[in-house]
């Protein structure tokens, strides 16, 4: 079944590695016309020349941008906007975790939080609401975590921003019905990163493959499917959620997570 992409525009923040470059290289394949930014020009322009050795006529743009520097992300979306035209769907992908109990988290730390999990997602938001209100299938689709709903001590003020981002995603979806566009999250579990990968390559037991030490992991952690999720998995949620397929799902959290969850 197609995703029914095809001719539209869609913006990925984050977009040069991981979820983001996979939700990226399905939106290509799909035939939509992709924007993408991120910090590090060179991961950045490594991941340009993936897609096109994979699509050598795809329509793209890319950019290095700061989506926490409110000025980057204007200039982005005006350079998307002559580029590409009109943007359809507002992937935002970008933020990381960060890993304390509340004794060794300073105040410092709370607020960057707070700022990475909000501006990242307000950020790119204001700079492209103008354009997704002049779309008939618009559509914002943020990644979360499912510490939104189920926090960790170890992983306090990244559970609680990203509580606070689910919030945030769903009073935008009831605020923005009144333009047609559509606001949806996902909300993950532990999946495949390149921080893996280095965990991996530093593991005690080097008999161990890829797959028998990220199931162990997963076992470990109590996860039902015994393994990590792949980039792609996530990524194919957020595609569906940013697609017309999903034109009556507003407000939503879709939980990719294998099963992680235990929350009814």
């Amino acid at each position: 079944m197609s995703f029914q992409v095809e001719g539209k525009v869609a913006v990925v923040t984050g977009g040069s590695s991981g979820i983001g470059l996979a939700a990226v290289e399905i939106l290509v394949a799909e035939g939509a016309k992709v924007a993408w930014c991120g910090r590090d020009e060179e991961r950045l322009n490594a991941s340009k020349h993936y897609i096109l050795e994979k699509f050598p006529h795809a329509n793209i743009f890319t950019k290095a941008c700061n989506v926490l520097k409110k000025e980057e992300v204007q200039q982005f979306a005006k350079d998307v906007k002559l580029n590409l035209g009109n943007v359809d769907m507002l992937i935002n992908n970008a933020g990381q975790g960060r890993v304390s109990n509340f004794e060794n988290t300073q105040d410092e730390d709370w607020m960057k939080e707070i700022e990475l999990k909000y501006f990242s997602v307000l950020h790119p938001v204001r700079a492209f609401l103008d354009d997704l209100k002049q779309s008939a299938n618009a559509s914002i689709t943020n990644v979360n975590s499912l510490l939104a709903l189920q926090p960790e001590p170890h992983m306090i003020a990244t559970s609680s921003a990203r509580a606070a981002l689910l919030n945030l995603t769903h009073s935008l979806a009831h605020e923005f019905t009144q333009y047609g566009v559509r606001v949806n999250s996902i909300l993950l579990g532990m999946v495949e990163s390149a921080q893996w990968k280095r965990r991996y390559e530093t593991r005690s037991d080097l008999n161990l493959s890829w797959e028998e030490w990220t199931g162990n992991i997963a076992k470990n952690r109590g996860i039902p499917m015994q393994r990590l999720g792949r980039p792609e998995e996530p990524a194919r949620a957020l595609v569906f959620l940013a697609s017309p397929l999903a034109s009556y799902t507003t407000g939503a959290a879709l939980d990719v997570s294998g099963g992680f969850n235990k929350h009814l």
